[in-house]
């Protein structure tokens, strides 16, 4: 208990001093993971849920038009719908997804552990209702928020349904992650083959494979890959890029990852803002928030596809890690879109 005070004092106090500061934040200057900050207010505006996540997604269309987020460090995709369609795969991988038009998802179910409800009071404007769902870092992999069309009678049901028996903090042990393993120096590459193999490529999920298999990092594979299939750009491009897109009205297809699923959206952007240090999308159905300073390298990327060549604008952070990727609209069976290639070209 006396934890528990400790941790809402805390919170408190730097609350007073940095009111803004968001909650990812907060728990993190706490010295805690969100998920085990958030655990703390089961008094308040919290409840811990526990049972089969997979089942919960498979229900959320009952909630009707939501509003669905996920994140990593340096980027957020928010992306509003319905959650219909939503299927999982057998075998060890844990996989599943969401396929329609607005609510397109990826879900790698191993990293899913903990989730809890969640009531946001948010002054004059409407109060929040949501569902979050973090790993065993307690880090958030995905969340669902309603909007003023959701069924909040449906969300309540949820609620009562996945609620945990003890609503007590969790205590969320530090996991040991594996260390990123070292790239291979580029000489101990069998390059001429690698390369050779990115030219035979027939889809854009093997691009993952190909890299596994020659064991190089997606950055250290984008500067061996064949001549002429990539290309470093400014890290301006992807505001460049984005500009040109709503100007001339391309749709893209937008990825943002967390560490267990991936957003997608599929269509225009018009409304482009900068606020500080972000860059966003302000559509009435898609937001995204871009924290530029993070941006360390930008490429331009080509790979071959039984329907041609496939393009994309990808960013990465110091570390190497994917920040956010983008291609023009499309789909199996497709080939690309001549005005995407054309955005590309003029970056």
């Amino acid at each position: 208990m006396q934890k528990q005070l400790t941790v809402k004092e805390q919170a408190k106090n730097l609350l007073k001093s940095e009111p803004r500061l968001r909650t990812r934040d907060l728990a993190a200057r706490l010295g805690l993971s969100e998920a085990e900050y958030l655990s703390h207010y089961t008094d308040q505006h919290i409840t811990l849920l526990e049972g089969d996540w997979k089942a919960l997604l498979q229900s959320m269309e009952k909630m009707g038009y939501v509003m669905a987020l996920t994140r990593n460090e340096h980027c957020v995709h928010e992306r509003k719908g319905i959650y219909k369609n939503v299927e999982f795969y057998d075998g060890p991988h844990n996989m599943g997804v969401a396929v329609n038009p607005d609510i397109d998802l990826r879900f790698f179910m191993n990293a899913w552990k903990y989730a809890l409800a969640i009531t946001m009071e948010r002054g004059s404007l409407p109060t929040l209702y949501g569902f979050q769902f973090f790993n065993a870092e307690g880090e958030a992999v995905h969340k669902i928020y309603s909007t003023p069309k959701s069924d909040l009678d449906a969300y309540r049901q949820l609620v009562g349904q996945y609620k945990a028996k003890v609503q007590e903090p969790w205590q969320i042990e530090s996991v040991s992650t594996p260390e990123k393993s070292k790239e291979i120096p580029d000489s101990n590459i069998d390059k001429d083959s690698f390369q050779h193999a990115w030219e035979n490529l027939e889809d854009t999920h093997d691009f993952f494979g190909l890299l596994k298999k020659f064991k190089v990092s997606r950055t250290q594979g984008l500067r061996l890959a064949p001549n002429g299939f990539t290309q470093q750009v400014d890290n301006q491009s992807v505001v460049k890029m984005l500009n040109t897109v709503a100007e001339r009205e391309v749709p893209i297809m937008c990825f943002v990852h967390s560490k267990g699923c991936v957003q997608i959206h599929t269509g225009t952007v018009t409304n482009l803002k900068e606020y500080g240090e972000w860059y966003n999308v302000m559509d009435p159905e898609f937001n995204l928030h871009l924290f530029m300073p993070a941006v360390a390298e930008s490429w331009i990327v080509k790979k071959p596809t039984k329907d041609g060549i496939v393009t994309s604008l990808e960013l990465f952070d110091k570390n190497g890690e994917l920040i956010v990727y983008f291609f023009g609209k499309r789909k199996p069976g497709i080939p690309e879109l001549k005005s995407w290639r054309e955005v590309v070209a003029s970056i």
